[in-house]
């Protein structure tokens, strides 16, 4: 227990925004006993105010990042490679009196993202012009497809992965290294038809490698519980509590059901999004977790404990052997069971 007796409180994972809970139909309930993210609401929080505006960029005050006012700048979609090259022009033209403009990684784009919100998916009060309800373009490609890289929809704030060679949004992000978000964990660098590039000047999400670094070795295996020392999260070893898909309902059930057989109440939760989201490795897939994991029973999907605003008879779901991030309808049984808890709380706990 020597390295969970010694851990940092510092999280590298951001609050979901989410604030309000929703039973199987989607109605709003109260948050108390459910297990739901708005009843934990774990992660950094969010300032207040959120963001700092100016005639033509705003700073995000969470992540120390800084945007276009205009989420929208060129007015019109661009192809992946095209959205770099207008990248460089801004760079070169000095857009809006700076010269250090790129394309956001996937984790920089997903800061963004309020899950409390839709129309767009970001938090209420926003400063931003023109946005989009479409998919944005990240730096980051897909692993499982070079080919394609990861985008997100603003509207509801869903990511997938689309071919490079189709056309979406750019919104540019500019300024230091974010503090508070881990790098993706992407190496490498692949042109529009996948192949395999130097990443010198490209500037792709493998060029850059901007975030918190992980450490070496990122896990640590205690019997039954594994410790992400990125996150301080700890998670079960077996990646499969119920052995099945489940319902969200059930999900929640079974995770309650594991801390009253420990003998507490509040120890495990299921996940919500964002801490899912964690555990991606960007450079891999199939599954999408770091190289060397220690999880067994890894499965396709899980629930998170995050509701989608946009149908909140859905919730959201990590998708892991692509490292997608869906939504699935509380209703049905389809996702995994995958527990989380807080380090310090497993300390507490007597674990």
């Amino acid at each position: 227990m020597k390295v969970l007796e010694s851990i940092e409180k510092s999280l590298f994972f951001l609050q979901t925004g989410q604030v309000t809970c929703h039973d199987t139909k989607g109605n709003s309930i109260p948050c108390e006993g459910t297990g739901q993210d708005a009843e934990y609401r774990t992660g950094i929080r969010w300032p207040e105010p959120r963001f700092q505006g100016s005639d033509n960029t705003v700073l995000d005050r969470l992540t120390g990042l800084i945007w276009t006012r205009n989420a929208n700048p060129l007015e019109l979609p661009l192809t992946w490679q095209e959205a770099f090259e207008y990248i460089e022009k801004m760079n070169r033209d000095g857009a809006f009196g700076y010269s250090d403009w790129r394309m956001p990684n996937r984790k920089e784009l997903r800061s963004l993202l309020s899950y409390q919100t839709k129309k767009p998916a970001l938090p209420e009060s926003h400063p931003f012009e023109n946005v989009f309800s479409g998919w944005y373009w990240t730096s980051t490609t897909a692993a499982i497809n070079p080919a394609y890289a990861w985008y997100i929809h603003m509207e509801g704030a869903r990511m997938f992965y689309g071919e490079k060679r189709q056309f979406f949004l750019l919104w540019p992000v500019r300024g230091r290294v974010s503090s508070v978000l881990s790098a993706t964990g992407q190496k490498y660098c692949y042109d529009q038809d996948g192949n395999r590039i130097s990443c010198a000047n490209t500037g792709q999400d493998g060029e850059f490698q901007y975030g918190i670094h992980w450490p070496v070795p990122r896990f640590h295996v205690h019997d039954e519980v594994v410790l992400d020392r990125l996150t301080n999260l700890c998670w079960l070893k077996r990646a499969d509590l119920a052995g099945k898909t489940v319902t969200w309902q059930e999900a929640l059930l079974i995770v309650k059901e594991l801390n009253a057989d420990r003998g507490t109440t509040t120890l495990w939760r299921l996940p919500n999004i964002n801490e899912l989201e964690t555990l991606v490795d960007c450079s891999t897939h199939s599954p999408a977790l770091p190289e060397g994991h220690p999880f067994e029973n890894v499965r396709e999907g899980y629930w998170s404990s995050t509701t989608s605003m946009y149908e909140p008879d859905w919730a959201w779901a990590l998708y892991l052997t692509k490292g997608a991030l869906g939504v699935g309808q509380k209703k049905g049984a389809y996702f995994h069971v995958w527990p989380v808890c807080s380090a310090s709380e497993l300390i507490g706990g007597g674990f």
